[in-house]
């Protein structure tokens, strides 16, 4: 007899053709978001982004290439999206709050949803115990309500990481939402121990990390990449509501040359408007809630 393949148990498989019927606001057929991380990282320890590797320490080169994006690129992003007018959400690590309080007021300026990002990019979920994951992910909301005035809904893991039990802790800490899942075009409700969590969908495709720092594309590729996936979506045949999603970071499209590019993409996509659903992630987690509860 055949083992039964172990699962993590948060959903079963659904084919998107056939599901519960929903509709985006005005009948659109696709909905649009860009996430900006703002992040912040420790000296010479933990988790790094880095644009060379094997760098010896301590290694100012990449200290200071990702500083770069909280002094002047997330300021030259914020800047671009209110010139177009267009949303943006930010995935904020925590720490910007105490290191960066001038950009986190820029953003809240702005109209950005926050999205916990976690404390410190140099941070990872994985291997905590659940006691210290539980206290982690409620100070970070607690440090951000307090610099923002509102409470996070949404949760973003530094790098995507997560324990076992990381969806039961985010729901039992007031989270509604969760961008780390990336198996679908719509949001998917994740079971849990207590109630159910909201995924939205999240590219790890069209994201400037694994795009630019991961695969070494060019950000002409990136900018190439989003106008396709757009072009794909809003064309493909049938009448399900999708996501798609933009993922940023202010150290690497915050560059003047990348934004260059991150611009011709925005303007494709500014001509379709009308027909789109241009928002952000907290609001498309209180639409499908209100219209696709879970079962």
């Amino acid at each position: 007899m055949m083992k039964t393949l172990p699962t993590h148990g948060r959903y079963e498989h659904s084919a998107i053709t056939n599901r519960a019927h929903f509709q985006w606001p005005n009948q659109s057929r696709l909905a649009v978001y860009f996430a900006l991380g703002l992040e912040h990282y420790a000296f010479g320890e933990g988790m790094t982004e880095n644009l060379v590797s094997d760098m010896p320490h301590p290694d100012v080169l990449n200290t200071s290439w990702r500083e770069y994006g909280n002094r002047v690129g997330a300021w030259r992003i914020l800047q671009y999206f209110a010139e177009v007018g267009m949303p943006l959400s930010i995935l904020l690590n925590s720490a910007v709050c105490e290191h960066a309080p001038d950009l986190v007021d820029a953003a809240r300026l702005a109209g950005c949803e926050f999205i916990a990002h976690g404390y410190s990019n140099s941070d990872t979920l994985a291997g905590m115990s659940e006691a210290t994951e539980s206290v982690y992910v409620q100070s970070v909301a607690l440090q951000m309500a307090a610099a923002i005035g509102t409470r996070p809904l949404g949760w973003a893991s530094p790098w995507i990481a997560e324990t076992l039990r990381t969806p039961d802790i985010l729901s039992e800490n007031g989270y509604s939402y969760v961008l780390d899942w990336c198996m679908d075009d719509q949001p998917v409700w994740l079971k849990t121990r207590d109630r159910p969590i909201l995924s939205i969908p999240y590219s790890q495709e069209i994201n400037d990390s694994s795009t630019i720092v991961g695969r070494r594309s060019s950000a002409t590729d990136f900018a190439a990449m989003i106008i396709d996936q757009f072009d794909e979506m809003r064309e493909t045949p049938g009448d399900e509501p999708l996501v798609m999603s933009v993922i940023l970071h202010s150290f690497i499209s915050g560059q003047p040359f990348r934004l260059r590019a991150l611009r011709r993409a925005v303007e494709h996509i500014s001509k379709h408007a009308s027909t789109l659903w241009i928002t952000r992630p907290g609001v498309i987690a209180q639409h499908y809630a209100e219209h696709v509860p879970p079962g």
